[in-house]
């Protein structure tokens, strides 16, 4: 059994974050992925906050994880109301997740200003709330907000809402360094204190990284008896973010010895890093511990030519321990073993088929260089892959195709009625299609032609539907002239795939990405048929 327990808040915390936004799909697959993980506990988010939540906790309803529990995020019942008449408290019950977490205040300050209610008040809120829900079967987190600008401002009234909570039944009592002020020092002394006060309660560590202390703090705090740690995938959040916790297990485990996952769970870290920040739509640092692509890279010279006879001069772990790798700026070494896992994880054996794994390899790492990515592209990586053991045949090949947008009333800057047609002209075998289609954008309308046009030849394409678009700039400082990566997923029913184009052009790089998600989803029927 690991020694503490890992508690992941990207879905909720993370998404919290300034221009992050995430479809229902990104978050069902962020939180398969995190189970894949290892993580213990992935809250979901608010249950009642908005339909898209509510569809999450519903999907993960019926969805088997392999080791994690989903939790569901709220707060104590409101002042006045018994919690058996509260909505908010309802609503957690009614999402069915086995872990809930509530939110409660612990800063009197907070209490008398924020809440406008009495001391007394909030201790039941937080006691009937936790008992509650406990009498409902629930595993009860306790969130203990602002616990350490509490401590510092009255202890006694701070330890009387902890002490509340874990009267009432709590299994986790989370200190919050909610406004992320607190420094290591300060920190340990007051968690010392709390874990002395109460030594039959487990205690957890939440902690935000307004001082660039988040890591440390919650390194700390396990150090000193705290049991369970919460955090984000990469440190999203609010504001400057959040423990970033994929740095706390790789810290944990390698330094510590502490066992947090399994050694090939600890081998993913990098590729799971990679994974949420293309589904967030947000560049991972090249300089992110751990996970970054600069991580363990040197440049020529005294560091590149040290690392060949002793790497531990420069490289402070493994960095296949992190699924990460030794990379020379000047000459990158090559990731044979990580691509010859991927494509068997993809239904390919390249060693057995004597295939030229080091020139796929060069391949996708040119392509990477003009603007591709394939963490979260897994059609057009198999499709790469197929290329290049000869294996795939196009399903057709475009003559051409016209996008155009028409507006027909001048409705100014709040404008929805804008219309697009699409049409496009390819050939499937010996025969010529020409089709038209709608869409209240490019992309639909020409995923609409597109289906028109190879519905006769390809009639399985009516099961497939595009489930999500994203946009990136690769080079912002370029304005309307940079490279444009377009990622689309898709889905037919029997799961979904991500494809990837790149073009100076939005609508040419949405283009590709579409023909490889048909393309994808086609090769993907036919295997079912074949068994």
């Amino acid at each position: 059994m690991a020694e503490v327990i890992l508690y992941d808040c990207t879905l909720r915390d993370g998404e919290q974050c300034e221009g992050i936004s995430l479809s229902l799909e990104d978050k069902l697959h962020i939180a398969r992925r995190l189970d894949e993980l290892g993580i213990d506990i992935i809250e979901g988010g608010f249950p009642a906050s908005n339909p898209k939540d509510i569809a999450f906790f519903k999907a993960m309803r019926e969805t088997p994880l392999r080791h994690g529990k989903i939790a569901a995020f709220g707060s104590t019942c409101k002042k006045g109301v018994a919690p058996e008449e509260d909505q908010g408290l309802a609503d957690l019950l009614a999402s069915g997740a086995p872990v809930v977490t509530i939110v409660g205040k612990t800063w009197d300050a907070q209490v008398t200003r924020a809440l406008q209610t009495t001391l007394e008040e909030n201790l039941r809120m937080i006691a009937e709330s936790v008992r509650y829900l406990k009498d409902a079967g629930r595993t009860v987190v306790f969130d203990a907000e602002h616990y350490f600008d509490g401590m510092k401002a009255n202890k006694d009234y701070a330890f009387a809402c902890v002490k509340a909570a874990s009267d009432a039944g709590a299994d986790s009592i989370d200190l919050c360094d909610t406004n992320g002020g607190c420094l290591p020092h300060e920190l340990d002394e007051l968690v010392d204190q709390t874990v002395v006060a109460f030594p039959s309660q487990q205690f957890g560590i939440h902690c935000h990284n307004d001082t660039g202390c988040a890591v440390a703090n919650a390194l700390s705090a396990q150090a000193h008896g705290v049991v369970q740690i919460q955090g984000t995938v990469n440190g999203i959040g609010e504001r400057v973010g959040n423990t970033d916790l994929l740095t706390v297990i790789a810290d944990l485990q390698l330094k510590r010895n502490v066992p947090c996952v399994s050694d090939a769970q600890l081998a993913s870290l990098t590729s799971v890093a990679q994974y949420v920040a293309e589904m967030c739509n947000i560049s991972l640092s090249p300089h992110h511990p751990y996970v970054g692509s600069s991580a363990f890279a040197h440049k020529g010279g005294l560091h590149a030519s040290a690392i060949a006879r002793f790497p531990e001069a420069y490289e402070h772990t493994n960095p296949e321990w992190v699924g990460n790798e030794t990379r020379m700026v000047v000459s990158e070494l090559a990731g044979k073993a990580s691509l010859i896992q991927k494509a068997a994880a993809l239904g390919f054996d390249l060693e057995a088929q004597g295939v030229d794994v080091q020139g796929i390899l060069d391949d996708i790492k040119y392509r990477e260089s003009l603007g591709y990515t394939y963490e979260v592209a897994d059609g057009s990586l198999a499709l790469l892959i197929m290329r290049h053991l000869g294996h795939h045949e196009p399903a057709f090949k475009l003559e051409s195709f016209r996008v155009i947008v028409d507006d027909r009333e001048d409705t100014g800057a709040y404008a929805k009625d804008a219309m697009s047609e699409a049409t496009i002209k390819l050939h499937v075998g010996t025969e010529r299609f020409v089709a038209t289609g709608e869409g209240a954008g490019p992309v639909g309308a020409l995923d609409s032609a597109l289906r028109l046009a190879i519905s006769t030849a390809y009639p399985e394409i009516a099961a497939m539907e595009l489930i999500d678009y994203k946009v990136r700039l690769l080079d912002e400082s370029q304005g309307t002239d940079a490279i444009t990566r377009v990622t689309i997923t898709t889905a037919d029913g029997f799961g979904s795939w991500g494809t990837v184009g790149v073009s100076e052009n939005v609508i040419e790089a949405s283009w590709n990405a579409l023909v490889d998600s048909v393309e994808y989803g086609l090769c993907r029927k036919k295997a079912r048929d074949h068994g």
